[in-house]
C-alpha cells in the first residue's frame, strides 16, 4: 500500500508546474490501472506494510476515490483556462486523495480518525476558494462544525478503547465485544452526521450548493462514503449493543428518507435537489448497515460505490448546464434537449441510473438493502415502498423540468457540449453499469 502512497505524494510537486494540468490527471488514470491490478483476497487483509493494509471494502472505496477525483480535474477545466489558481487547486485534490487514500487503508483506529477528520479541511478550502457565491463561508462553516461537534467525542472513545485494551488495530477490535452505551454513541455519531443522517444533514445541502463542481462531486462520490465505511468498522466490535439501539437509527432512517425525497420536489435549485437526493439514498445505506445483516451490509456497499458514481455524473451535467447559462434555477434551466440534444441522453441515463434502473449498481444495492430491510422488520416496507416511489419520482422530475418545456428567452449564445465533457460523463456511466457484470465480485466478500 507504500508504493501508491508514494506515487500520489511524488505528484504533488507536478502540481505547482506550468502546463502539467492534464499530466496529474493522466497519471491518476495510471495509478488506478495499477490499483485495479492489484491481487485482492476475498477473506484478510492484504498488501500490508507498516500500518496500511486493504480488504475489498477499502478496495473499492480506494479505486472510487481515485477515479473521482481524476474525473474531478477533468471537470474543472474552467479553472485551468482562467488560469483561476489551478495550480493550487490540483494540490488540494492531490491532497484530499492522500487524505482519502489513508482513511481507507490504515488499519490503526486513532490514525483512521485522524485521517478521517484531515480530509475536512481540503475540501473546506475547495468550498471557500472556488465557490460560487458569498454564503460559502457560512457552508465551509457549518460543514466544519457539524463534523467537528461529534468527532472529539470519537476521539474519547477511541482512547477509551486503547486504555481497556491497549490496542487500536481494527483487525484485532473484532475480538472484543463492548456493551457499554455512551461509548456506542460516541463511536457512531461521527459516522452518522458524516453520512448524513436525517436530522444532522443540514450542512450537505448547503455546502453542495455553494461548493465548486469538483467539490461537490467529491463530497458526493466519497465523502459520505466516510460515514458508510467508518460504521462498517465501529459495528464490529458494538455489536450486541447495535443489536438493542438499531432500532431508532433505522426508524429515522426511513422516516427520514421518505421526507427528504418528498422535500426534493420543493427544490428549485438543480444541485440542491441533487444533494437532498444523496440524502435519501444515504438514509438507506444506514438502515442497511445497521440491521448488521449479511445482504445489509453487502448492498450498502454496492450502493455506496453506485450512489458516489451516480451522483457525482449529476452534478458534472449540473455543472455542464450552469457554465452554459450562468444558473442553476430549474425556471431557466428549461428546455435543454432543443439546443443540446445529446446531453439530454445523458440526464436520462444518469438519471435512471439514480432511479435505480437496470443495469446500474444502484439497483443491485437497492435490492439488497429491501431484502435486509425487510427480514429486519416487515413494517419498513411502508417506508421502502415510499422512498423508491418517490426516488423515481423526483428523477423523473428533474429529468423533465430541465429537458422539456420552452427555451428561456434570456440565452442569447450557447455552444452545445464539447468531447471533454462527454468523455466526463462517459466514464461516470459506465463503470455504474458495467461493473454489474462482475457484481459477483462485490456481493461475495464476506
Amino acid at each position: 500500500m507504500i508504493k501508491f502512497l508514494m506515487m500520489m505524494m511524488f505528484m504533488i510537486p507536478l502540481c505547482f508546474l506550468n502546463k502539467m494540468f492534464w499530466l496529474v490527471q493522466m497519471l491518476l488514470f495510471f495509478l488506478f490501472l495499477m490499483m485495479m491490478t492489484m491481487m485482492v483476497n476475498n477473506e484478510f487483509l492484504f498488501s500490508l506494510s507498516y500500518m496500511f493494509g486493504c480488504d475489498i471494502l477499502s478496495y473499492g472505496l480506494i479505486l472510487l476515490s481515485i477515479w473521482i477525483c481524476s474525473l474531478m480535474i477533468m471537470a474543472s477545466e474552467n479553472l485551468y483556462k482562467l488560469k483561476f489558481y489551478y495550480h493550487f487547486f490540483i494540490f488540494m485534490i492531490m491532497f484530499l486523495l492522500i487524505m482519502l487514500y489513508m482513511t481507507f487503508s490504515v488499519t490503526n483506529m486513532f490514525m483512521f480518525y485522524f485521517f478521517f477528520e484531515g480530509s475536512l479541511i481540503p475540501i473546506l478550502l475547495l468550498i471557500m476558494g472556488w465557490g460560487y457565491q458569498p454564503e460559502r463561508i457560512q457552508a465551509g462553516l457549518y460543514l466544519l462544525f457539524y463534523t467537528l461537534m461529534v468527532s472529539l467525542p470519537m476521539l474519547m472513545g477511541i482512547f477509551f478503547i486503547f486504555m481497556k485494551f491497549n490496542n487500536l488495530n481494527m483487525y484485532m477490535l473484532k475480538f472484543f465485544n463492548l456493551n457499554l452505551f455512551f461509548l456506542y454513541v460516541s463511536m457512531i455519531m461521527a459516522f452518522l452526521v458524516k453520512m448524513p443522517m436525517y436530522f444532522v444533514h443540514l450542512w450537505l445541502p448547503k455546502a453542495h450548493v455553494e461548493a465548486p463542481v469538483s467539490g461537490s462531486m467529491i463530497l458526493a462520490g466519497i465523502m459520505l462514503k466516510l460515514g458508510g465505511y467508518g460504521l462498517y468498522r465501529v459495528l464490529i466490535f458494538l455489536q450486541e449493543i447495535n443489536m438493542k439501539m438499531s432500532f431508532i437509527w433505522v426508524v429515522i432512517s426511513m422516516i427520514g428518507g421518505f421526507y427528504i425525497s418528498m422535500k426534493c420536489f420543493c427544490q428549485i435549485d438543480i444541485k440542491s435537489l441533487i444533494a437532498y437526493s444523496s440524502v435519501a439514498h444515504m438514509s438507506m445505506v444506514i438502515g442497511g448497515i445497521m440491521t448488521l445483516n449479511y445482504w445489509g451490509f453487502l448492498g450498502s456497499y454496492v450502493m455506496m460505490i453506485g450512489h458516489g458514481l451516480c451522483s457525482s455524473g449529476m452534478f458534472c451535467l449540473a455543472n455542464i448546464n450552469y457554465e452554459r447559462l450562468n444558473s442553476r434555477s430549474l425556471y431557466i434551466n428549461k428546455g435543454m434537449m432543443n439546443y443540446m440534444p445529446s446531453m439530454s441522453m445523458w440526464w436520462f441515463l444518469l438519471l435512471s441510473s439514480n432511479m435505480s434502473f437496470p443495469p446500474s449498481l444502484n439497483l443491485v444495492g437497492e435490492i439488497s438493502l429491501i431484502n435486509s430491510l425487510l427480514s429486519w422488520s416487515m413494517f419498513t416496507m411502508l417506508m421502502l415502498m415510499l422512498i423508491s416511489f418517490f426516488s423515481a419520482g423526483y428523477s423523473l422530475y428533474l429529468y423533465s423540468f430541465t429537458q422539456h418545456g420552452k427555451l428561456f428567452i434570456g440565452i442569447y449564445s450557447f455552444y452545445t457540449g464539447v468531447s471533454r465533457e462527454y468523455l466526463m460523463l462517459m466514464l461516470h456511466w459506465l463503470p455504474l453499469n458495467i461493473v454489474i457484470m462482475k457484481i459477483d465480485y462485490l456481493m461475495i466478500w464476506f
